[in-house]
């Protein structure tokens, strides 16, 4: 079949040919993944029409906007490219449900589906599938075990996708060399322009200005369990445009989180307020080189401005002091040290991640030094074998924002039931400081 002047570099060729039943490819970001694989399908149902027979693909994505996107810019554009004029038609995937499948039929009967992937569409058909960033789907082995009995009946299958991590089905899959059913592709960054793909790569990686970014969607590196605590898909689930502006506190109780640092590190003060069942974050306060006396001025503006029911703080070391004096200023019952022993910082953290999991937190959205903050915490394990957490030291702390917020949520961990609110709104507290 003709391409119509498509353009196609060594490593989409290379993907092309390969006639295997079971394919799966790890492809860097922006090499045309999508793009390529979405020719294989429309090229295998053109090959079927000459032949006057039918098939079928569905391809399974991320999301909705992903499924539309492999529609109109892979299918749809092939298609036009060569000289093949077709109706991309939205269709119900069932009557029960709100998912709607993008569909294109072939005179023959062939058929192209792309819809947003779960465990219940992954049910719904008996055709070749492909699965577009797999790596990305939620539920990704619930999505395997309700998917492979509906290819089982000589149907091809193929996976694509950038790395994220090793805790899901695509790590498996690419790693499981043992498996000889599969036919597996590589293609960073390196790879791709050393086979025609015109990139800048020097660009690329400072204009991102992200190691773990790079390493993972562009070298294809598997970011192992030394890697960061909280992904940045973990961090993007909980910003919001509204997290971190004090002028929304609409007078619900609050849950304060303090990590002490008087040298190099950051002190800081967390606010979250419960609404409903969210946590949100009204105010993140973080002063370097501050004297413990500015810092407890603080602390006693928070408990001022906010209806503070507890308020826990790191009391390792330097904290020994501010814990003794908050205590003495706001009572026992609402101030909890914390001593950052391995145990405790495994339950903080450990609590922080389900939640962060569970999108019960809100945080200020396009924080760069909050992002990176919240990423910087590692897991790794020690030379006994007990996990223990690290955090690369820098001018912007020592993932001194996680903790404190961690120790925010370990405030609030107790709370049973939203406590109704004031009958008025506190004042309006200051913004953040920072730069002391």
């Amino acid at each position: 079949m003709a391409l119509n002047n498509t353009v196609l570099y060594d490593y989409q060729k290379r993907w092309l040919n390969d006639k295997s039943r079971f394919k799966v490819a790890m492809f860097a970001r922006q090499t045309g993944k999508t793009f390529t694989t979405t020719l294989e399908i429309v090229l295998d149902c053109l090959e079927a029409e000459a032949n006057g027979e039918r098939t079928r693909w569905v391809i399974l994505s991320r999301g909705e906007r992903q499924a539309k996107e492999a529609m109109n810019e892979g299918v749809k554009r092939h298609l036009e490219a060569m000289g093949i004029v077709c109706e991309v038609l939205e269709v119900p995937f069932k009557e029960d449900t709100t998912i709607n499948a993008l569909e294109v039929i072939f005179p023959n009967g062939s058929k192209i589906t792309a819809l947003p992937a779960n465990p219940d569409t992954a049910r719904g058909f008996s055709a070749n599938v492909f699965l577009d960033e797999f790596a990305f789907h939620q539920d990704s082995r619930e999505i395997w075990k309700a998917l492979f009995p509906v290819i089982s009946a000589g149907w091809k299958l193929r996976v694509v996708s950038t790395p994220n991590g090793k805790g899901n089905k695509f790590y498996e899959l690419m790693t499981d060399l043992n498996n000889n059913e599969w036919s597996r592709h590589s293609v960073d960054i390196y790879q791709a322009v050393a086979d025609g793909l015109p990139r800048n790569v020097e660009q690329l990686r400072v204009g991102l200005n992200d190691e773990d970014a790079w390493a993972q969607e562009f070298e294809l590196k598997w970011l192992d369990e030394a890697s960061s605590w909280l992904s940045y898909d973990l961090i993007d689930g909980v910003e919001h445009s509204h997290a971190g502006l004090p002028f929304h506190y609409t007078g619900n109780p609050c849950f304060v989180g303090v990590d002490i640092g008087v040298r190099n590190d950051l002190f800081i003060i967390w606010v979250i307020e419960l609404v409903g069942d969210v946590f949100w974050t009204r105010e993140i306060t973080a002063l370097k080189r501050a004297s413990f006396a500015t810092q407890d001025a603080e602390l006693d503006r928070v408990f001022a401005e906010y209806r503070v029911l507890r308020c826990c703080i790191d009391q390792t070391g330097l904290g020994e002091k501010p814990v003794e004096d908050a205590k003495r200023r706001f009572g026992e019952y609402r101030v909890e040290g914390v001593i950052f022993t391995q145990t405790n910082k495994m339950m903080l953290a450990t609590l922080g991640k389900e939640v962060f999991e569970d999108k019960r937190l809100r945080i200020p959205q396009g924080d760069k030094a909050l992002r990176e903050d919240l990423h910087k915490l590692k897991k790794v394990t020690g030379a006994n074998g007990q996990p223990r957490f690290v955090a690369e030291r820098d001018s912007q702390g020592h993932a001194d924002r996680t903790w404190a917020c961690f120790l925010a949520l370990y405030a609030a961990s107790d709370v049973k039931q939203p406590v109704a609110p004031l009958a008025r709104k506190p004042r309006r507290s200051q913004q953040l400081s920072e730069g002391y």
